[in-house]
């Protein structure tokens, strides 16, 4: 019977299943009806007495679209840094296409080593010289350029003084030289000045095998011609020209003197000062020049 006492008293004392859940059911009863409606009353009276909220201005709104740009920004950023990190894989850096190679790993280690026999001979060694163009150098070129630049323009205006002439004397229709000659008195002593200031007159004119007269000359064509202004007939040819007169030395050689090259080749006025008026070659015109040579001799006509 005590058994029995003890466990009734037990039954009423410990919560069983049924007593828990209808302990649980008592404790979560819903709240009474009226109560409910006087909660409601309360919170309604509550949101009318609060004060209402000031709308956001334009500034604040677009501070924070700003502060969430950048953010967002940095996040970005500290990922974009961090992805190498993580990117590397230690399985794939591990295959022989990410290997060292062995150009690298000679760098890294600097491992050389290089042996030289006692024997070898040791290389002459010589220092290149250099040399620099001087001032004086330069200002020589640039002369020379100059020179020859004023030779060809000087050239370039002869040739054009030669073609006017040439059209000039191409038309030529006077006295012959033998009519000259034929019409003309000597001169009672022989040649003088007058004969080179003659020979002066047709500079220029061009030169043309077997010419005699302004449209063109050659160099015993010339003698002749102008020696037949002053009276005096000779042949065209510089081997007759040169027994024409008498031979003088250079020392007695005067302006209108006969100068004859040493293998009568070609003759032509003499004009003093060692210079010669004469009709020198094909392409060129009659000129007054040095004379080149000195193997000629001197012939004084009349």
């Amino acid at each position: 019977m005590a058994l029995s006492s003890d466990r009734s008293g037990s039954a009423q004392n410990d919560p069983t299943p049924d007593s828990a859940t209808a302990l649980v059911r008592r404790e979560s009863s819903p709240i009474p009806l009226p109560a409910r409606r006087s909660v409601r009353t309360a919170g309604r009276q509550l949101e009318k007495t609060r004060p209402e909220r000031a709308p956001r201005s334009r500034a604040a709104r677009v501070k924070g679209v700003v502060n969430v740009a950048v953010m967002t920004f940095a996040m970005g950023l500290v990922a974009t840094i961090a992805i190498p990190s993580y990117a590397f894989n230690p399985v794939t850096a591990g295959q022989a296409a990410f290997a060292a190679s062995d150009i690298q790993e000679l760098r890294v280690d600097g491992a050389q080593t290089v042996e030289v026999s006692d024997d070898a001979g040791l290389a002459a060694v010589t220092r290149d010289n250099y040399t620099a163009t001087s001032m004086e150098e330069i200002l020589a070129a640039r002369a020379a350029a100059e020179a020859a630049r004023q030779a060809a323009e000087a050239a370039r205006q002869a040739e054009e003084l030669r073609a006017r002439l040439a059209a000039q004397y191409n038309s030529y229709s006077g006295p012959s030289a033998s009519e000259y000659a034929a019409s003309t008195p000597a001169p009672p002593s022989g040649p003088r000045e007058s004969v080179l200031a003659t020979a002066r007159q047709y500079i220029g004119v061009p030169y043309v095998f077997g010419g005699s007269n302004p449209s063109g000359f050659d160099c015993s064509g010339l003698v002749k011609f102008v020696y037949a202004q002053h009276g005096i007939s000779l042949a065209h040819s510089v081997r007759s020209q040169s027994q024409s007169g008498t031979v003088i030395p250079a020392s007695e050689a005067r302006p209108g003197d006969i100068v004859v090259l040493s293998d009568l080749s070609h003759d032509g006025i003499y004009a003093g000062n060692g210079n010669i008026v004469h009709a020198p070659y094909p392409g060129a015109s009659v000129r007054e020049q040095p004379i080149w040579t000195s193997n000629v001799f001197y012939v004084r006509v009349g």
